[in-house]
């Protein structure tokens, strides 16, 4: 159970590193770990200071301008 959760963690640290493509699967693991931290930003303020790096919310972005076109 818990590697299901590490799982889109670990793509997204790949494609940062460079040690994977950003692909489909890179893209999906970004909008589940978006997701979640939405989700517990809504479930308690004490996350609201709880932010991906620099790195994330660039590819965050890029995944928007590309889903935009």
């Amino acid at each position: 159970m818990f590697e299901i959760h590490t799982k889109h963690c670990q793509i997204v640290k790949d494609a940062l590193q460079g040690k994977r493509t950003f692909d489909e699967e890179t893209l999906a693991s970004l909008e589940v770990l978006d997701e979640r931290l939405k989700r517990l930003k809504k479930l308690d303020k004490l996350f609201n200071n709880v932010d991906f790096s620099a790195a994330v919310k660039k590819l965050l972005f890029e995944k928007d301008t590309v889903g935009s076109l």
